[in-house]
């Protein structure tokens, strides 16, 4: 009977089930999978995992041992990802680095299809946070604070979180997750910090200030005034700019 381990879609709850499925079941038939992502199956018992931060602490220094800090953050920016099997293909990747001669070379067998979806992940979720360092638009609301509102498919805030910071370090701003509800909050001269299970207000998140008003027309203006309708090419802009991240842009409001 395969025991699979069913936890959050969140570092500490893949982390937590690793640590339960490593220790109970790691030279037996065993996987992971994301709680409301995953079909019932046959011949498998279901056990549910909770959230632990001690369990997912112990887990990531263990693969920062064995397995080396570049694997970490392979690891860790696959499991930001929107796919459904990212947890069991971390996990399998970790039981695989055991039957090698050195673990810290895991993520160079490619070959391995646990390795290469692992690999796969970190790269499109590490695409999906640069393109957002270039197509975040922030505007200045009433209160001075800068927002942002993005919808990416993986939840990259804590990729970009680092750029922002040293880009606005004397500025209060937040950026905002439509798709995972989440919030990148900074306070002037302060880290970064995560905020969730909060509701957008979205009639604050309107009132914008007077001189972002200005500077908006102004930019919407600029945008018209340099584009060539004669030598429109849409396709290009499409494959520059993909539909997907416009409807948060300034420029396409």
């Amino acid at each position: 009977m395969k025991q699979v381990y069913i936890c959050q879609d969140t570092i500490i709850g893949v982390f937590s089930a690793i640590h339960d499925a490593w220790m109970e079941n790691r030279d037996d038939d065993s996987g992971i999978a994301l709680r409301g992502q995953m079909m019932p199956k046959m011949f498998c018992e279901y056990t549910e995992v909770e959230e632990n931060e001690q369990k997912s602490i112990a887990v990531e220094r263990l693969i920062k041992k064995n397995l080396g800090y570049n694997a970490y953050w392979d690891i860790y920016h696959a499991l930001l990802s929107d796919d459904c099997e990212k947890a069991d293909a971390v996990y399998h990747t970790m039981l695989d680095a055991r039957q090698i001669k050195d673990s810290k070379r895991i993520m160079e067998h490619l070959s391995n299809p646990h390795v290469a979806r692992v690999f796969e992940l970190s790269r499109k979720v590490g695409n999906e946070a640069h393109i957002f360092t270039e197509f975040i638009r922030f505007r200045e609301l009433e209160n001075g604070v800068l927002f942002s509102e993005i919808a990416p498919k993986s939840q990259v805030l804590t990729c970009i979180a680092d750029h922002f910071t040293n880009r606005f370090p004397l500025e209060n701003w937040i950026v905002y997750d439509q798709t995972h509800e989440i919030f990148l909050a900074h306070q002037a001269r302060k880290k970064w910090v995560l905020v969730q299970g909060e509701a957008l207000n979205t009639e604050a998140a309107g009132k914008i200030s007077e001189k972002e008003g200005k500077f908006e027309n102004l930019w919407k203006m600029f945008c018209r005034s340099i584009s060539i309708d004669e030598r429109g090419n849409p396709n290009l802009q499409r494959g520059h700019l993909p539909i997907c991240y416009r409807k948060n842009m300034t420029e396409f409001n």
